[in-house]
């Protein structure tokens, strides 16, 4: 057997990856923290400063000399005094964060100075390599959706985030050493003076504003510029992006994600559309204002097109006040004058966005696609008239910033839990009283025969008036849904909320309920056609998740049976013969471990692939992929890249969410960079990954490896979570109960109806990893990949192993995982368990450290070097200088979790000093969940 090592490279994960940025990088952190040290001699004392340094001091001799020391000084510290000196350690990794991200966009923006940028290179690749007509084709249907999750696992505060960026602001600028300086001390005494910790949870319409502002951004500045890039590559090439194509749209679940948010109810939707609609009609009207400022041009000077003369005529009689009010200034000024009709409409439609009125042609716009044509006329004009170097100018910007971001700023999607839909049919067709055996009785082969009719049959089941008087208050709720979602569409145009998620689909007949109920609110309506078959127009498009490794299995089986039925088939040829797919990796994870959770989702995408091809429809997959490498996080662009080939086909959507959010968006050119990377690993994927990369009794012994290695590495993760001490285990072990006090998100913790028995089954995945992470065990990013290599290498497979490296999806997977074990510290996780379990539970934790040990080695035989990151020696060395700051709030978490727990009602100082502990934590870890 090969003794070779894998040679891929681990990504830096937010950190810099050349020595002199590395350089800089240390040169700021050391300056914020001293700046940091002042403010806390000022703010609290010399002694408290002189605190932290003894802490410090007593960390680096903790591993030499035991943990003694460092505790005795915690046990005599008061609860207030305890609280300083977490903040002070959780506030050094908000600055030192910062201060990464700064470096990190300087680097990048080095490199695509040097034209080396990810799109740039692409652009030479497909020129060289991809087919010419197959391009064209792609760039028409490319279209990247980055969506913005509901259960945001941000551990900060925006009022936190808010100071962070002026930091960063700062470090980027430029400025003298002495402005700096004051600026930066003025940011950090800011900083220690504002709470990080959010005084209540949030509401879901504060995540829907926190949200937006991210959104907000991304339109204005990230997405024009991102797509600038995009046209200047291709044009550079000799390729051009065809007219209407919208290669990047912005997605968001806050506000729309009903499964297990009591919070999020109808009318939550409603409120959560106007706070989006209202930003996107900002950034327009903004966009608007500069552009009447460039578009000088004069007919005294240049012709028009005839188009925009009827254009001006129409607006003219549908608008008179806005020429009364312009044509004096702007008589022979055609682009201004149409600027100030387009510019009228816009405040006309923010205003009936607020006052919930009905929709005016001509005054107004419904959705962005009138006023899309608005800005096309202007364009075809300047173009038809020696204008095109202006038509490439701020008018282009605008066009992109309205092919991205329309008027409603995202695409919400709305996800609910696939029983609700049966409830509400059940209760429906019992009003009717038609079936011999009740709905709700009926297996899936029944149920399946009753929908399939019902859609087929076209025949209402509700009474459009005083149907809130049939059934309970959930059925009551879930029809209100699907009327909310046709009045967004009637406010604010179809894009504005066109996908339906449904979780935990199984079967057929959860899609077709939904397909039921979206026809009584008139968003899907099924005819005959001409040849006596269904026809159908829909508005809507109906997306099975599939969150645990059974439902991945069975996926392919279910889209067949899908696009079996004659009238779910014409649904989707109405929605362009288009079916969306969504993968979850959280809860998969949770009940199979990692390796499988990552092999059910490769193999449930051929799966999808094949039956999509066979019935001639495109598969757009969206891929829930959390922050943490336990929820599927990880670079997205080699993520992409280690997809099955032919699954990519120019779309994708892809969750972000939590701490990711700011990390990859909060700065202008990293959102840029990030956008780029997954545009063009997108553009990649489609182009020239189309068929495998290696022969096909190749990819099968591969295959025949992962299976072994998958069915052993969840053999032994079924061992532990089945094991009856870990529900308790894991909540002693980590703080996953106090959790809940650090009010990071509007979504409950637990699923509804968890009762205070210790449950893994009605934990989220969040908190789940959330816990793990704190603790530094971090079982969900790591554990059972150890027993499953160790089992292929035992049944034969090592040599096939070693080919495997050279596997974008067992390289990318290895990456991941080294990267978590890097992360995971064995003896900070044993101080835990030793202060916080009780004995007869510790068995546990001896499971965990030899699966550590186990996956350890098998990694490290597989990778380059002989200790983790070996070929990262930069990212190594910053993870390693983390740790000295980690550390102390380690300890101080153990402190605060074991007085916490010893009283009913703690010290209002003890809880503070545990919640920022946590906060502290997931800063220094740039992980929650």
């Amino acid at each position: 057997m090969s003794t070779g090592r894998r040679s891929d490279s681990v990504s830096t994960e937010g950190s810099v990856s050349s020595e002199s940025e590395h350089s800089a990088l240390r040169t700021d952190i050391r300056r914020l923290s001293t700046l940091l040290g002042r403010t806390l001699a000022r703010q609290n004392g010399d002694d408290m400063l002189d605190l932290v340094e003894k802490v410090r001091h007593l960390v680096r001799q903790a591993p030499e000399k035991g943990d003694t020391g460092i505790r005795d000084l915690l046990a005599d510290l008061d609860p207030g005094t305890a609280a300083v000196l977490a903040r002070a350690f959780a506030t050094y990794f908000h600055l030192a964060n910062v201060a990464e991200q700064t470096h990190r966009a300087a680097e990048r923006k080095a490199i695509h100075d040097q034209g080396e940028g990810p799109i740039r290179t692409l652009a030479d690749r497909l020129v060289a390599e991809a087919d010419p007509d197959e391009l064209q084709t792609a760039l028409s249907r490319l279209e990247l959706k980055p969506t913005f999750t509901a259960h945001p696992t941000e551990a900060q505060r925006q009022s936190v985030l808010g100071k962070l960026r002026g930091i960063a602001n700062v470090l980027g600028d430029g400025l003298s050493e002495e402005a700096a300086e004051k600026r930066l001390e003025r940011l950090v005494d800011l900083i220690w003076q504002t709470d990080e910790i959010r005084p209540e949870r949030p509401t879901v319409l504060d995540e829907a504003r926190s949200i937006a502002y991210y959104l907000d951004q991304l339109g204005r500045h990230a997405v024009p510029e991102t797509l600038t890039v995009l046209d200047e590559e291709l044009d550079r090439v000799g390729l051009r992006l065809p007219e209407g194509a919208r290669p990047l749209v912005l997605g968001c679940w806050v506000g729309g994600d009903r499964d297990g948010n009591p919070n999020v109810t109808a009318q939550l939707t409603r409120d959560a559309m106007e706070v989006y609609a209202d930003r996107g009609v900002r950034i327009q009207i903004d966009l608007i204002e500069e552009l009447v400022q460039e578009l000088s041009v004069s007919t005294r000077l240049v012709g028009v097109s005839e188009d925009l003369r009827r254009s001006l005529a129409k607006d003219r009689r549908a608008l008179p006040e806005v020429y009364d009010r312009f044509v004096r200034l702007n008589a022979e000024e055609p682009y201004r004058l149409k600027c100030s009709y387009v510019h009228a409409r816009l405040q006309n439609t923010r205003t009936r966005y607020a006052a919930g009125s009905p929709h005016v042609p001509g005054r107004d716009y419904l959705g962005s696609a009138e006023y899309l044509r608005d800005l096309e006329v202007m364009d075809a004009s300047l173009r038809g008239h020696q204008g095109e170097r202006i038509a490439d100018g701020m008018l282009r910007d605008v066009m992109r910033s309205a092919n991205a971001v329309g008027l409603h700023l995202a695409s919400v999607d709305v996800r609910e839990h696939t029983n609700f839909h049966h409830t509400a049919l059940t209760a429906l067709f019992g009003r009717l009283g038609e079936l011999e055996t009740p709905y709700d009785e009926l297996d899936h082969a029944g149920r399946i025969e009753v929908l399939s009719k019902e859609l087929a049959g076209r025949r209402a089941l509700t009474p459009r008036r005083n149907w809130q008087q049939i059934g309970d208050d959930s059925f009551k709720e879930t029809l209100e849904v699907f009327d909310c979602i046709r009045d967004v569409q009637e406010t604010y145009g179809e894009e504005a909320l066109h996908t339906y998620i449904m979780s935990m689909a199984q079967n057929v007949d959860d899609v077709l309920a939904v397909a039921v109920l979206a026809r009584e609110a008139g968003l899907i309506e099924i005819t005959a056609g001409d040849d006596g078959g269904p026809q159908a127009t829909s508005s809507l498009d109906i997306v099975p998740l599939f969150e645990t490794a059974t439902e991945l299995k069975i996926s392919g089986d279910l889209l067949d049976g899908m696009l079996s039925d004659p009238s779910y088939r014409a649904i989707v040829a109405a929605r362009g013969d288009v079916q969306e797919m969504m993968l979850g990796y959280s809860d998969s994870n949770k009940g199979a471990g990692i390796t499988t959770s990552q092999w059910s989702i490769h193999t449930a995408q051929r799966q999808l692939r094949d039956v999509a091809a066979k019935h001639g429809v495109r598969l757009r997959l969206f891929h829930g992929r959390g922050g943490s490498v336990g929820r599927g996080g990880g670079p997205a662009g080699e993520a992409i890249a280690a997809q099955p080939h032919g699954v990519v086909d120019a779309v994708m959507k892809v969750t972000e969410q939590g701490e990711v959010i700011s990390d990859k968006y909060s700065l202008p050119s990293l959102a840029e960079d990030n956008l780029e990377i997954m545009l063009s690993a997108v553009l990649d994927a489609t182009l020239l990954h189309q068929t495998s990369r290696v022969p096909a009794d190749q990819l099968k012994r591969w295959d025949e490896a992962m299976d072994v290695i998958s069915d052993a590495a969840q053999e032994a993760y079924e061992a532990l979570v089945g094991h009856e001490g870990l529900p308790n285990f894991f909540t002693q072990a980590t703080p996953v109960d106090e959790l809940s006090m650090l009010n990071v998100g509007s979504r409950p913790g637990k699923r509804p109806g968890a009762g205070g028995q210790a449950s893994l089954d009605d934990l989220r995945a969040i908190p789940w990893v959330f816990g793990w992470t704190q603790t530094r065990m971090i079982v969900p990013g790591w554990f059972g990949l150890g027993s499953g290599l160790r089992a292929a290498h035992d049944a034969g497979y090592g040599d096939v192993i070693d080919e495997m490296r050279d596997w974008a999806f067992f390289a990318n997977l290895l990456s991941n995982v080294e990267m978590t074990l890097a992360k995971t510290d064995m003896r900070i996780a044993a101080f835990y368990v030793s202060e916080l379990v009780d004995p007869e539970l510790q068995d546990v934790f001896e499971i965990i450290k030899d699966e550590h040990a186990r996956t350890l080695r098998e990694v490290l035989a597989l990778s380059p070097g002989d200790r983790l990151l070996a070929n990262n020696p930069l990212l190594r060395q910053t993870l390693e200088v983390r740790e000295s700051y980690l550390e102390p709030l380690h300890h101080l978490q153990v402190h605060a979790l074991t007085e916490r727990r010893a009283v009913d009602e703690p010290d209002p100082d003890l809880q503070r000093a545990l919640l920022l502990t946590v906060n502290g934590i997931s800063a220094g870890m740039r992980n929650t969940g």
